[in-house]
């Protein structure tokens, strides 16, 4: 008896239906309508004479059998992908937060082009996980904190500091001398890590008054502009705001301590050993380190008081750098 064959236009119409938990989602993938994804479906569960979906109000749901051969046709298609990509590759695409590509790639990023200027790159603003060879990823900028995808190669880079930030007007304004001061200070947090201040005083061995978060931003990005703004304090990776300090327009009253993630690359397995990603891996992990190893003192102002800063577990003390702050003068004080 002959082994129906199903047409691979229907495979991937399945394929893309039961990933995505969506027909109609499946038919904009595909660049199809709605209607043709559902008639290829249906004409491959009549062909191999078993439900493959269960069409919900909301949402399209594989059953097991579906299940079942959406992950095989899901492994064969990303095969497939990659011996093209073997063959005859495509562009180097980078993946990173769009925080991270605002306040520390695009400042640095000519220096990669100036020693691989015939590497073209290519960027995906993205934070989470994705399927490498499907979403044509080759290499990505990740916190420790996200669980990378099975099939990527991790190599981790250095530990992420953080510390609290704002404006020189608004660290005058709001008096913040001590970490007794921040209990009336407005506190700001991005929602993609709402627990950032509890990560904070973590580091940091913070005893005093609990710390609620008084505004929450969509992203790092926002929220680092909102600071600038001197809409309130702030606790933030320290690469996202190196520039913004040497210039003046950020200081960190308290400093820097390493915090509980670190910083990761993704390496898609299936494109390492081509050349151009292992030039970029190379010079992202130089960079990265040196951004994460650097101990410049651009965070705190001068005239440190240790004495009125330290608050922290077992009567462990900080340097100088990370104390508190003595605020200037106001005109005619």
């Amino acid at each position: 008896m002959q082994t129906p064959r199903p047409s691979l236009n229907a495979l991937r119409a399945f394929e893309a239906a039961a990933r995505l938990r969506s027909v109609t989602a499946a038919g904009e993938e595909l660049s199809v309508t709605h209607g043709a994804v559902s008639r290829h479906i249906r004409a491959l569960e009549e062909l191999l004479g078993v439900t493959l979906l269960i069409r919900g109000p909301h949402s399209t749901d594989p059953t097991v059998e579906g299940a079942r051969l959406a992950e095989g046709l899901a492994a064969a298609f990303a095969r497939i992908q990659a011996s093209i990509e073997e063959l005859k590759p495509g562009p180097l695409t980078l993946s990173c937060s769009t925080s991270i590509m605002m306040y520390w790639l695009m400042p640095r990023i000519s220096r990669f082009h100036e020693r691989h200027p015939d590497v073209e790159l290519h960027f995906d603003m993205n934070f989470g996980r994705y399927d490498a060879i499907r979403d044509k990823i080759a290499v990505a900028i990740r916190n420790s904190m996200i669980k990378p995808p099975p099939d990527v190669v991790v190599r981790e880079l250095a530990v992420e500091h953080i510390g609290l930030v704002c404006s020189p007007e608004y660290m005058r304004s709001a008096r913040l001398r001590s970490f007794d001061d921040l209990a009336a200070a407005r506190r700001l947090a991005p929602k993609t890590r709402p627990q950032a201040w509890h990560d904070w005083t973590s580091a940091f061995g913070y005893q005093g008054e609990e710390l609620s978060v008084s505004d929450y931003y969509d992203h790092f990005y926002l929220m680092i502009q909102a600071v600038i703004c001197g809409l309130g304090v702030a606790t933030v990776p320290r690469m996202l705001v190196l520039d913004d300090l040497r210039s003046g327009k950020l200081v960190a009253p308290f400093g820097f301590v390493p915090g509980p993630y670190k910083l990761v690359l993704w390496l898609a397995p299936h494109v390492s050993s081509r050349t151009d990603v292992r030039a970029l891996a190379q010079w992202l992990s130089e960079e990265l380190k040196e951004t994460c190893g650097n101990e410049e003192n651009v965070s705190a102002p001068p005239a440190l008081r240790l004495q009125d800063v330290v608050k922290v577990n077992s009567g462990r003390r900080m340097p100088a750098t990370r104390s508190s702050v003595k605020l200037p003068k106001e005109d005619g004080a």
